[in-house]
């Protein structure tokens, strides 16, 4: 299968958004958005890198979690998602049934949040290389920005943590817990907070950032770009039951350090935390508060007391 054989056979019959005006077909793909921002993000997703091929995911599973992993960027901009394009470096040991399962999860989770895919670029490798640039529209007030956190806020996260982690681990046969497939399936298939971010867009000032390096690093670079501190407490961070029967230091490794979940972290005042808990109840989503924003500018974020700090302990790529 050559590269227009594979174009023709991934296009969509028909698009979603009404604001396309050329998708798939030309040089270049055309939308026009008058009234509102335009979010772009971009993630890349490497073999052996970010996954096995069939070992940690199916190919189906790579094209589901690379698009997830867009999307949280754009929920946690406030942003609605609507296009992504989509490049892709192919080895000679991948073949099509290969290729067109993660164009296949690709589509299942663009069909679930009514996305277009409008253009991308295909070409040999020596390693499967999945780059999706993604597209969303947010009101021009509306926007979450990470440097939006002020004194005395209210910090909450959404869901519970350590999940997509845990599951990495078992996948692996390092780690023995309770509900294996739960965990595995948060890895595989995490499901962006799109309905959250929406369902607060009415607030003003919410700060938000996703949490795909683990809650340790999404916390300091909250601090940072608004030039404050933060102050958590350890028993608030909310995880799952079966999370709690395992060491501390796990618990800790998993709840701090565990990314890829998707969750969102923010700040906000107690007037708008008294209306998130409101809204979250209503579409039964699960948000706890964790801890406030301080009035010190060493930007730092702290565990319990002053005198614990928690650096920054995800992944980090290049180190």
């Amino acid at each position: 299968m050559d590269e227009f054989n594979l174009i023709e056979k991934i296009k969509q019959k028909y698009y979603r958004q009404s604001s396309l005006i050329k998708g798939i077909g030309d040089d270049a793909a055309v939308f026009k958005q008058t009234n509102q921002s335009v979010v772009t993000a971009v993630d890349t997703f490497v073999e052996d890198v970010h996954f096995i091929k069939n070992k940690t995911m199916s190919t189906k599973d790579i094209g589901y979690r690379c698009l997830a992993a867009n999307i949280s960027d754009l929920a946690a901009m406030g942003a609605l998602p609507k296009f992504y394009l989509v490049s892709v470096v192919i080895p000679s040991n991948w073949d099509e049934s290969d290729v067109l399962n993660v164009f296949k999860g690709l589509e299942e989770i663009a069909q679930e949040y009514k996305m277009d895919l409008i253009g991308g670029d295909t070409v040999s490798g020596k390693n499967f290389v999945l780059s999706i640039t993604v597209i969303g529209y947010v009101d021009e007030n509306k926007i979450r920005f990470r440097s939006d956190a002020k004194v005395d806020d209210i910090v909450f996260v959404t869901g519970t943590l350590g999940n997509a982690a845990i599951g990495l681990e078992v996948i692996f046969d390092r780690l023995e817990i309770n509900n294996e497939a739960y965990f595995i399936k948060k890895h595989q298939r995490p499901e962006p907070n799109i309905v959250f971010s929406q369902a607060i867009k009415k607030l003003e000032r919410v700060s938000l950032n996703d949490i795909s390096d683990g809650i340790s690093s999404e916390l300091n670079e909250i601090a940072k770009a608004s030039n404050v501190s933060i102050m958590v407490e350890d028993k608030l961070i909310p995880v799952n039951k079966e999370v709690k029967e395992l060491s501390e230091e796990y618990q800790a490794k998993f709840k701090y350090s565990g990314g890829e979940e998707f969750e969102l972290v923010g700040t906000t005042s107690e007037e708008n935390w008294l209306k998130i808990k409101e809204i979250a109840k209503n579409e039964k989503i699960k948000v706890t508060k964790i801890g406030k924003v301080l009035e010190l500018k060493r930007h730092h974020v702290y565990l319990d007391t002053y005198d614990q700090v928690l650096k920054s302990s995800g992944y980090i790529h290049l180190k």
